[in-house]
């Protein structure tokens, strides 16, 4: 098939691909399972498409070609910008090439690529969380904080839970694009895994306002629900670009206390606003990695480190599965962490 050729709706998505690899009931094999030097034939969900200059000037595009098990970077030479403007973030694309490992990555270099009718495809294959996960995360969430206790704290929680545009996002939205939770109820299960998390080790420092920490926990990415585009692959909105989700978090919160104000006719408690407004503006913990304010209580101190345990565990756990079809016990070397982790040879 020429590169230049366009995969049209009446495509079946499940073909069977060619090559070695490990299957699915469906036929197709899951980005983690694919090894090098294996020729593709199949669908994935597109996202973070960009047409890029090489260091000749020609033009190349590079695409993040996911599904339920991880992500593997397509990229096609020579590309055009119609073969740019033949899909968008978002779709679902049948894929035609072969992999290989470059500077110790692997990536498909794609022949061709062309958009399929979302109706011919199971979603399932592509959904890291079902429905009945986001469900269950969600009565989760519910559960951990009806435990919060005095008010206003309570009410504000009520104020977060009642909004239902806000909850529609906050339960679709990725934690983020790339690094941690990068999928569809990636912030629900993220956030879940903090409340866990402070559930179980507040008791540990009776000194540290538990029912703040659980509070701060909710709040603290709640700004991605603006920051983040979530309806078509996931990106970046241009309050997201010009603002961040530090700064959106702490609008909602304000906006939050002020409805909560407005409800209860009782003022809310100065110092504890500022609390928990700085536990946002401080849970990134240092400067350079984008926290206006360093930690400066036990709440925030502790948000900030349960925060980076479960984004770094996260984004290490999912760095394994990405590259489980890989020999030799351990990973690729990793730029933005310094090393490579090993993953075992039993």
């Amino acid at each position: 098939m020429a590169s230049s050729s366009r995969y049209e709706t009446t495509v079946p998505p499940s073909s069977p691909a060619r090559g070695s690899g490990k299957r699915g009931g469906s036929g197709r094999r899951c980005a983690t399972e694919l090894g090098p030097q294996t020729t593709v034939d199949q669908v994935f969900l597109a996202t973070h498409k960009q047409l890029r200059p090489n260091r000749n000037g020609q033009l190349y595009l590079q695409v993040e070609l996911a599904d339920r098990s991880g992500a593997i970077t397509g990229r096609m030479w020579n590309a055009s910008d119609a073969e740019f403007e033949a899909f968008d973030d978002g779709d679902y694309v049948r894929v035609e090439g072969t992999t290989q490992l470059y500077s110790g990555s692997l990536q498909l270099i794609v022949a061709a690529i062309g958009r399929v009718d979302p109706r011919t495809v199971n979603e399932s294959e592509f959904l890291v969380l079902s429905p009945a996960d986001v469900e269950r995360l969600r009565g989760e969430l519910v559960s951990l904080l009806d435990t919060v206790g005095p008010e206003p704290l309570r009410g504000l929680v009520a104020e977060v839970l009642s909004d239902s545009e806000l909850m529609k996002s906050f339960t679709r939205c990725p934690a983020g694009v790339k690094q941690h939770h990068a999928h569809a109820g990636g912030l629900l299960e993220h956030v879940v895994n903090l409340l866990r998390l402070a559930d179980r080790v507040a008791p540990l420092y009776p000194a540290m306002d538990r029912d703040l920490l659980m509070v701060g926990v909710l709040f603290h990415d709640i700004g991605k629900t603006i920051e983040l585009e979530s309806e078509r692959g996931f990106s970046y909105t241009d309050v997201g670009q010009l603002l961040g989700h530090v700064l959106l978090g702490l609008e909602i919160l304000e906006a939050k206390i002020q409805a909560l104000q407005v409800r209860s006719g009782i003022p809310f408690d100065h110092e504890l606003s500022m609390r928990l407004k700085h536990m946002i503006a401080s849970h990134h913990g240092q400067y350079e990695f984008g926290a206006p304010k360093l930690p400066m209580t036990l709440e925030a101190l502790a948000l900030h480190h349960l925060d980076h345990l479960d984004a770094r565990m996260a984004g290490v756990l999912q760095l394994l599965q990405n590259e489980a079809a890989m020999d030799g016990g351990w990973t690729q070397y990793q730029q933005t962490l310094g090393r490579k982790f090993f993953r075992g040879r039993s």
